[in-house]
């Protein structure tokens, strides 16, 4: 079962989102404004390794783990493509590797994203959400590895 922390946090979304009534340019423009949010991914970072693949636009990700907990960090080149994936790192940063590769990522639907999205966001969107899970099951593995 996954922690609670993570669907509190889609809660809030889903709360955010829900005030916007469905406007689509509002959130679009919310959209870009958690993009601006999001903290910076210093340059060294933004490798071609770290590109997370599958993305129209330049989506760099990383993760670290600390005492069984994943910390993203994250950047785009593109304000919506930034909002999406600062959405995901808002949810999943600090979370427990297997609440983060167990998390059903309800507030995708709940909040109606791909009808605003388009579907190659949602399609490099989906990507990042791989990319996520592979970096937390690749630290499960290894710390398992360790034990």
């Amino acid at each position: 079962m996954a922690d609670n922390t993570i669907n509190t946090k889609q809660d809030e979304i889903i709360e955010q989102f829900s005030m916007l009534d469905g406007d689509m340019e509002m959130m679009i423009g919310y959209l870009m404004e958690l993009g601006e949010k999001l903290p910076e991914m210093p340059e060294s970072l933004k490798t071609e390794d770290n590109i997370v693949k599958g993305c129209q636009s330049k989506v760099w990700l990383t993760a670290e783990e600390n005492e069984g907990k994943l910390h993203f960090q994250a950047d785009s080149n593109t304000a919506i493509t930034k909002g999406l994936v600062s959405l995901l790192v808002s949810i999943l940063n600090n979370g427990k590797i297997d609440d983060v590769l167990n998390a059903d990522l309800y507030f995708v639907h709940k909040i109606g994203m791909n009808r605003f999205i388009g579907t190659q966001r949602s399609n490099g969107f989906l990507s990042m959400i791989k990319q996520i899970k592979m970096y937390a099951l690749a630290y499960k593995t290894k710390l398992e590895n360790e034990a």
